[in-house]
Order: C-alpha cells, then sequence, then structure tokens
C-alpha cells in the first residue's frame, strides 16, 4: 500500500495499479497476480455481498428522510452490522446510529420507548441540550421494505419542535406517531436535529439518527367459523399522537389529536 501525496488522484485501477480512497486520503495498491478463492472465502465473499446490497438499500430508503451528516464511516458500519445479526435478522439492526459521534440518547434524560401499535412516547424530563441551541427537531421515521423482493413498500414521517431554554430544558412529555401498512420489515428511526440563532447547526455532535425498533409484518390470523366470538371486541383505546402545526406567524407548535 503507497500513499499518494501529489495533486493528482485518482480512483480505479489503471494499468497494474488500483487507486482508492481511505478516510479522506489517497492509496496506491498493485493488481494481484492471481486470486485463489476457497469455499470459505467464497461463502465469506457471497455473505458481504447480501449484506452491502440490503445495506444499500436500508440508506437508499432512508436517504430523503435522514437528511444529516452521517459519519464517513457508517457505510461500512452498517455493513458490519448486518453481517454480525446474520441473515434475516433484521432485529440486530436495533440502535445502529448513523452518526457515531452522537447517539439520540445523548439528548435526552429519559429513554424513549416505542410501541407496536406506531407510537413513540417521549416522557416529562430535562432535555439536554448545546448551549446556545434554541430550537431541537425531532423527527420519527417509518420505513417498510421486503427485503426479499428488495422494495420499499411504504413509508411515513412525523415531526416535532421543542423550543430550548439554555442547556436543560422542562419537557412535560409527547406522543408522535407513523403508520406504515405494507408487506415487508418496518425500521423505526428517530432523528434529531439542533438549531441555533444562525439556523440548522450541521456539526455531527448538534444531530444524531438512530434506528430505534425493527419489526417484522405479522402474519394474518385465520379463525373458523367455530372460533369466531358471539361479540364484537372490546374497542383499543385512542392513542395521543403529535403532528407539525404552524401558526400565523410561521412558527412551528405542537398540536395533539
Amino acid at each position: 500500500m503507497a500513499k499518494i501525496t501529489s495533486a493528482v488522484t485518482f480512483t480505479g485501477k489503471v494499468g497494474g495499479l488500483i487507486g482508492y480512497k481511505r478516510n479522506g486520503k489517497y492509496f496506491l495498491r498493485s493488481v494481484p497476480g492471481k486470486v485463489r478463492q476457497s469455499k470459505a472465502t467464497k461463502r465469506a465473499a457471497k455473505r458481504f455481498g447480501a449484506a452491502s446490497r440490503k445495506g444499500a438499500l436500508i440508506r437508499s430508503a432512508l436517504a430523503t428522510e435522514l437528511d444529516i451528516l452521517c459519519d464517513g464511516a457508517h457505510v461500512n458500519q452498517l455493513n458490519k452490522t448486518i453481517l454480525h445479526a446474520g441473515r434475516d435478522n433484521h432485529a440486530g439492526l436495533t440502535g445502529f446510529r448513523f452518526n457515531k459521534h452522537k447517539r439520540v440518547r445523548d439528548f435526552f434524560s429519559t429513554e424513549l420507548e416505542f410501541t407496536p401499535d406506531g407510537i413513540l412516547h417521549i416522557p416529562a424530563q430535562q432535555i439536554c441540550a448545546k448551549e446556545g441551541a434554541v430550537r431541537m427537531e425531532v423527527k420519527l421515521i417509518g420505513t417498510r421494505i421486503d427485503f426479499t423482493t428488495g422494495k420499499v413498500t411504504g413509508s411515513d414521517a412525523s415531526a416535532m419542535y421543542i423550543d430550548l431554554e439554555g442547556a436543560f430544558t422542562p419537557f412535560t412529555g409527547a406522543d408522535m406517531s407513523i403508520e406504515v401498512p405494507g408487506k415487508g420489515t418496518l425500521l423505526v428511526t428517530v432523528r434529531v436535529r439542533l438549531f441555533f440563532e444562525s439556523g440548522l447547526s450541521l456539526g455531527r455532535r448538534n444531530n444524531a439518527a438512530d434506528i430505534i425498533a425493527v419489526l417484522e409484518e405479522q402474519p394474518a390470523e385465520t379463525t373458523s367459523s367455530k372460533d369466531k366470538p358471539n361479540k364484537a371486541p372490546a374497542k383499543e383505546p385512542v392513542a395521543t399522537t403529535v403532528r407539525l402545526q404552524r401558526n400565523d406567524n410561521g412558527q412551528p407548535y405542537i398540536q395533539r389529536e
């Protein structure tokens, strides 16, 4: 491996050399004369290829809604997480951070709670924000992916703003909701961004995006006529949701439904 120090840099294969970029620096290596693969290395290459394709599908599905400055290693880290989780173990993605420098948990003093019916509960607490921040944006993103066909089958997002009053802001709590019907696995991501007087901060320690839950598609239940109840089941309680609204002067506020 040789480091390129000249003003002219390149990536890809040129003659007997391969140029590539790592951590913002350019390197060269020679093309191997012959590559021999054992059965084990072929299996490993196949698993890595499958993980890479799955990782690319997830990144593509979240690209529009995520909209944060991810760290430079998130591509490899996501592929590594998928590999370690194993085939079809999508629950292993829970807790993945798109920004290793900051996690969603760092902005809150109490853990967030997500329920299978699509409700994110943010308990009453003290909001931990960087000094000088005037507003925090919290976004709940639901993305349903059919990994068998490699297609995104649905998505939904809900956002809210919290006005900050210094480093620690009393917060009375709120609920946010998403609804993503369809076929496939549901990935639930929470994104947090801080705003300052000058506007949105793109600093890596001022935003975060984590996959907080992974829900597999539930098979439809079938009941025979003998198993059907004589009376209708009780209705589920109505959940409180939060949607982003704006008042007459254009400022966002939270409205409970």
